[in-house]
């Protein structure tokens, strides 16, 4: 059950982070990487003892020259690192592989919906001045913290540096993307960390705080919001709200424009086109005469892309525009973007009838 009330008194209370034994999130993005971590089970968890793997050693060596920083330091601290079957497993069964009439009510359902009308209108002052200095609607800031978090009950039981070793050596599908984010993390000075790197807990991919910022994402997009010295996203409100604001008006955002609008396809519709996760470029009256109407008037000349989805009662078609490409930027899947809209309209909603 959601408590906001003694969750949100030990965010603001803290001045040093603590461990926050939870859960996190939808997938692999540049922002978070999963959404809802997944609480870890047991399993054949193996830590290092001490060998250094030649990826390992390169690696220190990498971030020894770029920082300073001491190798025989960075050896110890990976040496700490335990690699996770749990982490593997739960990068191998996303959300992302449901289909939408699955996947959506995980995060566009009554309770997620009035959690994020109260959270809103708790922090409203805040979300407000954050929003007119980046011109990002609060309820989309609220939205992603929604469904990263469950507005802060859910920021994950993994330490991040186990979960960053892990899929750094021993994931081959994606150790690339997660070899950097580790490089990333080792290379972020002390003021864009929440505590020691040990100390940090996040998702089972490695992303961190309210906003589920993978460590690149606080490196390029972190804000220092409330002054403090410190890019805090655990235990900061003002960070994390921000953070989440200028990586969107960083990607693009366009204030004041749509972000999709479901289509009405007609009886001679032309089947429709594969979804590219790619920013659109095709003007919004081609699909309209390609018997894509949208439900809602949009200008014409709007670039668009289609997305087709399997929804509940058949198959749904969504015409997306910019801001939902800048969505998918904080994390690929159109689901994810599809759902952090309706949840946002969904809490603007509740706020405006309250």
């Amino acid at each position: 059950m959601h408590k906001p009330l003694r969750i949100l008194s030990l965010l603001l209370a803290c001045s040093a982070w603590l461990p926050h034994p939870a859960a996190a999130q939808t997938a692999a993005p540049p922002a978070s990487a999963t959404s809802a971590a997944t609480t870890a089970q047991p399993g054949s968890d193996q830590a290092n003892f001490g060998q250094v793997s030649p990826d390992q050693a390169e690696l220190v060596n990498e971030v020894a020259a770029t920082t300073g920083k001491s190798p025989a330091a960075l050896n110890a601290l990976l040496d700490g690192a335990v690699v996770k079957q749990s982490i593997i497993d739960a990068m191998n069964r996303p959300a992302e592989k449901k289909p939408w009439s699955q996947y959506r009510p995980i995060f566009v359902n009554p309770a997620r919906i009035d959690a994020g009308v109260t959270f809103y209108r708790e922090h409203h002052a805040l979300l407000d001045q954050i929003s007119q200095r980046y011109d990002v609607p609060p309820q989309f800031i609220v939205a992603i913290i929604g469904v990263e978090t469950n507005y802060g009950d859910n920021t994950g039981s993994f330490r991040v540096l186990d979960a960053l070793a892990t899929l750094a050596f021993h994931y081959p599908p994606r150790a690339k993307y997660f070899r950097g984010e580790l490089k990333a993390i080792l290379e972020l000075p002390d003021n864009k960390l929440p505590g020691p790197i040990p100390d940090i807990y996040g998702s089972y991919a490695g992303a961190e705080g309210l906003a589920q910022f993978m460590p690149s994402s606080i490196r390029d997009f972190g804000v220092d919001a409330d002054g403090d010295g410190h890019i805090n996203l655990v235990a900061s409100l003002p960070d994390a709200f921000a953070s989440i604001a200028n990586y969107f008006r960083a990607h693009g955002w366009q204030a004041g424009q749509p972000v999709a609008v479901q289509a009405q396809p007609a009886a001679n519709a032309a089947p429709p086109p594969a979804y590219e996760n790619a920013a659109p470029t095709t003007p919004l009256e081609n699909f309209t005469a390609q018997g894509y109407a949208p439900t809602a008037q949009e200008n014409p000349g709007l670039a668009a892309n289609l997305l087709t989805l399997a929804g509940a009662n058949g198959p749904e078609y969504w015409l997306t525009f910019q801001n939902f490409y800048v969505i998918t930027r904080y994390n690929r899947s159109p689901m994810y973007a599809l759902a952090v809209m309706q949840l946002a309209d969904a809490i603007a909603h509740g706020v405006a009838a309250q």
